[in-house]
């Protein structure tokens, strides 16, 4: 689970963490209306807790998905499949923001101005001109900012519940590394997930079987996977075609890796039984690691910085008299660091920063130093933390593919274990949930009865 994220907006339907793709899909504001008679009908569809799901809202969040697919339309189902299927996640949003409120988990109008600033530019638009366009489409603009408002929160509650619940250790990392099932690389992955609510019963099992077994014979009849996962699959992503995108093999739960290691780009698996229901995986493509070589920098600094004894023009006025004094006057370089460096990790050692990648010291520095040649000193610069001088002492070429390796396989066991526990509470917190669908035709109709919902 696809990182501070960019803040991409989607259906209100869609999943909780933001997708990698940007795209601009506002809710139509327009109320529903009635097959006869083009009258206004505004109808409750759902109860979730203690409030409620209008039809509007569903036609509004309907409308979305299909001006995503207006390329594509093909690739959605029947419309009263779409209509339970994006239904299902309006209930598990709202779900989620309930969630959230109970914790104290709120977002500011400066959030949500900053996320609907990034939606725009992700869109190559300004701010304004996304106002314009989704009020262009005859969409709610103050919807559309509560649509991102929402998905904001049920980020945050994503992150509160990952935080909570994931742990990695060092023997995790060292036993996956070693593991001879580990496998290197990356593949390209598409899902068709079929899920069993909590506590399943024999015939809950057996709809959830029967639902994957009609999307594998619907694949081998000629629809495309895409369109199959947006029919069959449970999976938050089920909109997007199950496209998981890029994954390190290692990210990838081990009960699949066996069977992904035995298939060529396009191979379709059965449906696979796992802890939560049935996954039905399309290998997209796969790529081999490379060597990981960098340039690696060895430098040293003096860092003056601002403070209730020093303003920031008589720092600046500082550093330059430091500056003069190591490029004119020809004073040790080092020696001068010990006597006026406030950087406490490297004024001790005479400002020397060890070997370290471009990057590690952030922008500012990583820029001072691809301007360097070795032995070559930096006028002075400034920093959020003050200003610097910078010597380069020399370069060098490092094969970092281990301790690179080592990094991912911390951050796969961390997505993995993340992308299990964040399930596991979105079905504990869906079967705790009073959830009535009040319309007959939008009930799932593979699943027996109707349980909670």
């Amino acid at each position: 689970m696809k990182q501070p994220l960019a803040l991409f907006l989607l259906a209100i339907a869609a999943a909780t963490i933001a997708p990698a793709h940007a795209q601009l899909l506002p809710q139509a504001s327009q109320p529903a209306q009635t097959v006869a008679g083009d009258q206004s009908l505004d109808r409750i569809v759902a109860v979730v807790d203690d409030g409620v799901i209008l039809q509007s809202e569903l036609d509004d969040a309907v409308r979305a998905v299909q001006q995503q697919y207006a390329n594509s339309p093909n690739q959605l189902p029947p419309l009263n499949v779409l209509q339970r299927q994006v239904l299902d996640r309006l209930i598990l949003m709202r779900l989620q923001v309930n969630k959230a409120a109970d914790q104290g988990i709120r977002v500011s109008d400066a959030e949500v101005d900053q996320a609907v600033a990034g939606v725009a530019q992700q869109n190559r638009m300004t701010a304004d001109q996304l106002r314009a366009a989704v009020q262009q489409s005859g969409a709610s603009f103050a919807a559309f900012r509560q649509q991102l408002s929402e998905q904001l929160i049920a980020q945050r509650l994503h992150d509160s519940v990952v935080r909570d619940s994931v742990q990695i250790t060092d023997s995790e990392i060292n036993n996956l590394l070693s593991s001879p099932s580990y496998k290197a690389g990356e593949v390209h992955l598409a899902h068709i997930q079929v899920s069993i609510p909590s506590g399943a019963s024999p015939a809950d099992i057996q709809a959830a079987q029967a639902k994957a077994t009609a999307a594998i014979k619907a694949i081998q009849g000629g629809m495309d996977f895409n369109a199959a996962a947006i029919r069959y699959s449970d999976a938050q992503d089920a909109l997007d075609g199950g496209d998981l995108g890029w994954r390190r093999i290692d990210e990838v739960p081990p009960a699949f890796t066996d069977t992904i290691a035995t298939m060529k780009p396009g191979d379709i698996t059965p449906a696979l039984r796992g802890p939560t229901g049935f996954t039905i995986l399309k290998l997209i493509g796969q790529r081999q690691p490379e060597r990981q070589v960098v340039t690696e920098y060895h430098a040293r600094q003096i860092l003056i910085t601002p403070s209730e004894l020093m303003t920031p023009e008589q720092a600046q006025q500082k550093a330059q008299e430091l500056y003069d004094r190591i490029v004119n006057k020809h004073e040790d370089f080092a020696k001068l660091a010990k006597e006026n460096s406030k950087d406490d990790t490297t004024a001790n050692a005479g400002g020397d920063m060890g070997w370290f990648a471009q990057q590690a010291w952030g922008a500012t520095i990583a820029q001072q130093l691809a301007a360097l040649k070795p032995e070559q000193v930096s006028k002075p610069f400034q920093s959020e933390a003050g200003w610097h001088i910078l010597e380069l002492l020399g370069t060098r070429q490092a094969d970092r593919t281990d301790e690179i390796a080592r990094n991912q396989a911390r951050q796969a066991i961390g997505n993995r274990k993340a992308e299990q526990a964040y399930d596991d509470f979105l079905r504990q917190l869906k079967a705790n949930a009073y959830i009535k669908v009040m319309v007959p035709e939008l009930r799932d109709p593979d699943q027996p009865g109707n349980g909670n919902a």
